[in-house]
């Protein structure tokens, strides 16, 4: 354990923000920018002051940071220009930002071809804008873009490069594999060179690397191992092209396996999970379940033998405590399952079975005979606590759906629009009363939705609470065409934020939506300990 501090710089907000399909708003903005600083990152870049109205509006009022150092990125100056006389530089400068990130060449191949202008020039152009930041802001950075590139070509221009702003008064030099396609020994080669080859100190170093040959957490590390102080990354590895280094894998593995300090205490630690999620919901876009050490399944376990040794001690098959970075431990249900899963599962929904109940080979034997029908309910813990609790007598009778039918109609409406209406009827049985509903709706399952409410939600008013959040359909046997099996998943919400999964298996997709749609409302009357009517 090396004690030693590691220092955090987040450019979600710039680089993640070239993300393809990410647009930030200035709301997202500031709220993402609060979030990171109550992390506890020691620097947030907020874009590129003149480079977009935007970036303009967000820091122009600039979010109130207590523990990060609000951060402001853009190139040195032009050729022909002073440092005085350059605009974009001067918006920089005069910009809310406390500290000052400045892009420059450091490949020579870049310099010949994309500036046009004499090597020795660049250098100059280099100098000038770091001293200028320095004196206006206190803090200058350098990233020096396509160093490791560079460096291969021509290692005395690019560190030439460096020295340049790190005698005009740079805080930290950033080595950037702005391509991506350095790999991790090369970086830890480099990088040692840099410091005792060329005399740069390493706790002046920073490594940005982006993600296109899947390494960019890797080349961080190494970057870090060979003496860098300082990392950039994004949140969830946001980036242009294949993406950023991910500060949320690479946080708590410097933390929690490489023994180093960050400027996050170790009990904000554990909201690392939910800014995770947070940003993806941010984005409506769905979080990897895949993820290390924050996707959902993270710390899942599925096997007999992993869970039976998992029930024993957690650590047989977990590198760190879930808890650690706000996640939880799952145990999975499927064909796979042992007895170890099903006690474990049970567990987690209240139900404390021993090892030798009598009920128990039948529960495992009807979810493995669930499962090879399609019902996933790994991803549906609210479908399987119906099945198991309704084995055991343990659901009531709230509601009974007797029929339904629905309709899609293609028309010309009053306004000479071309529409589609969908439109459902069910009969629903509660208690002695059998009432029958009809709602139309934007789809048929929307349709179906709606009906149902109205014949159950004035017999049980807790439903009004209930909203529908998520509904994904995916394909069991896609070589079977249109006439495949299709599993219906959905989220459901309440009132004060939690979620449920349920789900239905069919070959008619209408029907395994209803099956799903019936089990969401059973489980929200189940949870709220609600009273068979009649």
């Amino acid at each position: 354990m090396t004690g030693e501090r590691i220092y955090l710089y987040d450019t979600t907000l710039r680089d993640g923000a070239q993300t393809q399909d990410v647009d930030f708003s200035v709301a997202d903005k500031i709220a993402i920018a609060e979030e990171l600083d109550r992390l506890g990152v020691d620097y947030v870049e907020g874009g590129w002051p003149g480079a977009n109205p935007t970036d303009d509006r967000f820091f122009a009022e600039p979010p109130r940071l207590t523990r990060a150092t609000f951060t402001a990125f853009g190139m040195t100056r032009r050729s022909g220009r002073s440092a005085a006389n350059d605009p974009q530089l001067a918006a920089l400068l005069q910009s809310s930002a406390k500290a000052v990130c400045l892009v420059g060449k450091s490949w020579d191949f870049h310099v010949d071809i994309a500036l046009g202008i004499p090597r020795e020039e660049n250098i100059v152009l280099i100098a000038d804008s770091i001293a200028a930041a320095r004196a206006a802001k206190g803090e200058a950075l350098f990233d020096a873009e396509h160093f490791f590139d560079g460096y291969k070509r021509n290692p005395a221009y690019a560190v030439g490069c460096l020295t340049a702003a790190y005698e005009a008064g740079a805080r930290w030099l950033v080595l950037c594999d702005t391509n991506g396609g350095t790999l991790p020994h090369e970086v830890e080669e480099i990088v040692r060179r840099v410091i005792h080859e060329h005399g740069i100190p390493g706790d002046r170093l920073g490594i940005h690397t982006h993600n296109d040959t899947e390494n960019a957490v890797a080349n961080s590390l190494a970057a870090v191992r060979a003496g860098a102080r300082m990392i950039q990354g994004t949140i969830n590895g946001l980036g242009e092209r294949c993406g950023n280094a991910n500060l949320v894998s690479l946080i708590p593995t410097l933390m929690l396996k490489m023994g180093y300090e960050t400027g996050i205490r170790r009990e904000d630690l554990a909201g690392l999970t939910d800014l995770s999620r947070r940003l993806d919901e941010r984005l409506n876009r769905p979080s990897n379940r895949h993820a290390p050490y924050v996707g959902h399944s993270a710390f899942a376990h599925k096997g007999g033998l992993h869970v039976s040794a998992v029930e024993k001690d957690p650590s047989s098959y977990e590198h760190v405590p879930p808890e650690s970075v706000g996640n939880r431990r799952q145990i999975v249900m499927s064909d796979q399952a042992g007895r170890s899963n099903l006690i474990a599962r049970l567990r987690e929904i209240g139900m404390e079975v021993a090892g030798g109940d009598p009920r128990l080979p039948g529960l495992l034997d009807l979810v493995k005979q669930r499962d090879t029908e399609g019902y996933a309910y790994d991803t549906a813990e609210a479908s399987f606590e119906l099945l198991v609790r309704g084995q055991l007598g343990e659901v009531p009778r709230f509601f009974e759906l007797l029929r339904f039918h629905v309709t899609d109609e293609r028309r010309y409406n009053a306004n000479g629009e071309l529409v589609v209406e969908s439109e459902a009827v069910v009969r629903v049985r509660v208690g002695q009363e059998t009432r029958h509903e009809v709602a139309a709706g934007n789809g048929p399952v929307h349709a179906l939705d709606q009906a149902m409410r109205r014949a159950l939600e004035p017999l049980y008013p807790p439903l009004r609470e209930v909203g529908l959040v998520d509904y994904r359909v995916r394909i069991l046997a896609a070589k079977d065409g249109t006439g495949a099996m299709p599993r219906v998943l959905i989220r459901s919400q309440n009132a004060d934020g939690t979620e449920w999964s349920t789900l239905g298996v069919s070959t008619n997709i209408i029907e395994a939506s209803t099956e799903a749609l019936v089990d969401s409302y059973t489980y929200k009357l189940l949870k709220d300990g609600a009273a068979p009517r009649g």
